[in-house]
């Protein structure tokens, strides 16, 4: 049984070792590998719930400014920068690389001419090196992208100018050729852009004559992004009327002084339809003067900044404006000159706005104020409430930074989400794989199990059969020539009744017999192992043929010993029992007279030869081996050959290689 065990066991392991070596590798990105299947799968999870929180990536349509253009090479290796020089030393701590946007008729939106290598340098105007503050290259995989590239410093740095230095080039969509492009740089100082509207220089001037890609585009403020937050409500933007001639004059009552010093300008909804029905600077006047003062009346009011925007290049769905720092409490809009209505060209002007934001120290201090128009023309459904309850028609509008932030947060678990995806279903696809090996491993264990129970059942019947066979063989071979020895001694020693001597003689030879058969039994069941018969081969095989061949003249000759006394005793014992058979043989069927034994043994084989002068055998050969013989010699594994000579007589030749194998049972 234990042996059984052992099979089962070692199967289990070979199998289980096979199904881990046939396991396929797989190709995966590594920040992935080291993950654990949970961990994916919460990781997962986690990134669904996540961009459920984040503004969507949606993009503006209509005609606008792009950004900025270099001149274009055949050849990616090529060095442009991009230079916004500050109007005073700010201490940046975020940098924010918006990418031009290109409508592919095959792979949809795509980010063009972003630079695959690059770094960003700040310095002072003194020094003309700076430092490299950040540098990437194609192994960052910052393409293919439409969000915002966010590069945040964790330690804020002072300059005066930033450098954008490209070293190596992206081609762009239309025609392959590689250029550098860029929609916005915006420079974070704290929640102030301080490159709005900053002085731009280039490496390499270029399309100086194409309206929409101009320098000063890079910093005018303009995304091509609609603001379209997750959260908060729907609000429809404020729209009045306006005759030819009159203005509208918005009034923002702060509360209290604040120190104004930026404002965004949130342009009305215009239709989401494809095409639009109204073009993109629709409501958006051309002229807009903002007044601060202290005062209701607006005595001693100051210019906080002017607006002049004649061209769709000059406008966008969120116009902001920086000024210098001015304390008050009221703050005037007005607002002159709209496209008009493409739908009736005779109609008034529209303007409104979606949203308007007065930024103080960094908070939008206009929010949810007292605000007044002049008398304007009103339109149904258009409350001016909206204009700075905090919302446009997305939802709540966000502050720049974050919603940029967000946008790029985006852009990266959306990259990362299918990533999860496709190491999810590899895994799975494993698990599958490895299922069904396991599945057919465990139907083969389960036959493999049966077979060897099976085969281990049919060996344990063919065992108890040859225990069987070779009980009876010894019970045949030791104890039936002992009580032939009996029966014979028994005879003479009735013939010597007359003399007391022989008489005595034959009863010690009975009685010796007799004890050697009860040590003979005593082992019945194990006489391979009982060492102390038969150790002797020359005294043993002399006094059995004494006993048993009474009346014949016996010729003994072994050589080898030594050879014979190193045999295995279950070696030993069948061979000494098969000499007892040829014996016992001789003496019942030959009626011969004498007997010759010939017992060599040397280091690769033994020879025995048993031969009489008797009546002989009809026919020689293996054929006419006796059973008894033969069995025996088939137990021994030795190989048996019976001859009879021209003199007369018998031979039995048995040859035995014990260092030889063979199936010996």
């Amino acid at each position: 049984m234990e042996g059984t065990l052992k099979t089962i066991i070692s199967l289990v392991v070979c199998t289980g070792m096979f199904a881990f070596t046939v396991t396929k590798e797989r190709q995966s990105p590594p920040q992935w590998n080291r993950f654990s299947l949970a961990s994916l799968e919460q990781r997962l999870v986690e990134i669904d719930e996540k961009l459920h929180t984040l503004p969507s990536l949606s993009l503006r349509g209509g005609a606008g400014a792009i950004g900025f253009r270099s001149v274009s090479y055949s050849d990616a290796a090529n060095r442009i920068w991009v230079e916004i020089r500050l109007d005073s030393v700010e201490l940046i701590d975020q940098v924010v690389l918006v990418p031009t946007i290109w409508r592919d008729a095959k792979q949809g939106f795509v980010a063009d001419g972003f630079p695959r290598e690059f770094e960003i340098q700040i310095g002072m105007r003194d020094d003309p090196e700076g430092t490299v503050i950040a540098r990437f290259d194609q192994d960052d995989a910052i393409l293919p992208r439409l969000a915002p590239f966010v590069v945040d410093l964790p330690n804020p740095i002072a300059g005066e100018w930033i450098r954008i230095d490209a070293s190596l080039l992206s081609p762009r969509v239309w025609d392959g050729r590689f250029d550098f492009q860029l929609s916005e740089v915006m420079v974070f100082s704290g929640e102030e852009n301080v490159a709005l509207h900053q002085e731009v220089v280039v490496s390499q001037s270029a399309y100086e004559t194409v309206m929409s890609l101009q320098k000063q585009f890079l910093v005018d403020g303009f995304l091509p992004y609609l603001m379209d937050a997750p959260e908060g409500k729907h609000s429809i933007a404020y729209l009045c009327s306006l005759e030819k001639g009159q203005q509208c004059e918005l009034t923002f009552d702060l509360g209290t002084s604040h120190p104004v010093e930026r404002i965004h300008l949130h342009g009305p909804d215009v239709s989401d339809t494809v095409p639009q029905a109204q073009p993109s600077d629709y409501g958006i006047p051309r002229s807009v003067k903002v007044w601060g003062s202290q005062s209701r009346q607006f005595d001693n009011a100051k210019l906080l900044c002017e607006l002049e925007m004649p061209t769709v290049y000059d406008v966008a769905p969120i116009i902001a404006r920086r000024f210098p720092v001015f304390d008050c409490r009221y703050v005037r809009i007005v607002a002159s000159g709209s496209a008009r209505s493409t739908i009736d060209p005779h109609d008034d002007a529209k303007i409104g706005f979606a949203e308007i934001e007065l930024f103080a120290d960094g908070k939008n201090v206009a929010r949810d104020v007292a605000v007044s128009v002049n008398d304007v023309g009103s339109l149904a459904g258009r409350r001016l409430v909206t204009i700075n309850d905090g919302s446009n028609f997305y939802g709540e509008i966000m502050p720049t930074r974050a919603w940029l932030q967000e946008l790029a947060e985006r852009h990266e678990l959306e990259n990362q989400r299918p990533q999860i995806r496709n190491e999810l279903q590899q895994r799975y696809a494993q698990q599958t794989a490895n299922l069904r090996r396991m599945t057919w491993l465990a139907v083969f264990l389960v036959v493999a199990i049966g077979f060897t129970v099976l085969i281990t059942r049919l060996v344990q019947m063919r065992q108890l059969s040859e225990i069987k066979e070779r009980f009876a063989a010894d019970l045949h071979d030791e104890l039936g020539a002992n009580l032939h020895t009996i029966g014979l001694l028994s005879d003479l020693a009735d013939d010597a009744k007359e003399s007391p001597d022989d008489l005595s003689l034959f009863l010690q030879r009975i009685r010796s017999v007799t004890e050697r058969t009860g040590v003979a039994m005593r082992h019945c069941t194990d006489m391979q192992d009982a060492n102390e018969l038969y150790a002797g081969f020359r005294t043993d095989m002399s006094r059995t043929a004494e006993r048993i061949a009474v009346n014949l003249d016996h010729d003994l000759t072994v050589t080898g010993e030594n050879y014979l006394n190193r045999l295995k005793p279950r070696i030993r014992f069948d061979l000494f029992l098969f000499y007892k058979e040829c014996l016992v043989n001789i003496c019942r069927h030959s009626g011969a007279t004498q007997l010759v034994t010939r017992l060599a043994a040397d280091a690769k084989e033994i020879r025995l030869t048993v031969s009489d002068n008797g009546r002989g055998l009809k026919d020689g050969g293996v054929d006419s081996v006796p059973p008894s013989l033969h069995r025996r010699a088939r137990l021994l594994g030795a190989d048996i050959s019976v001859d009879c000579p021209p003199s007369g007589g018998t031979c039995v030749h048995l040859t035995l290689r014990p260092h030889r194998w063979r199936f010996r049972r």
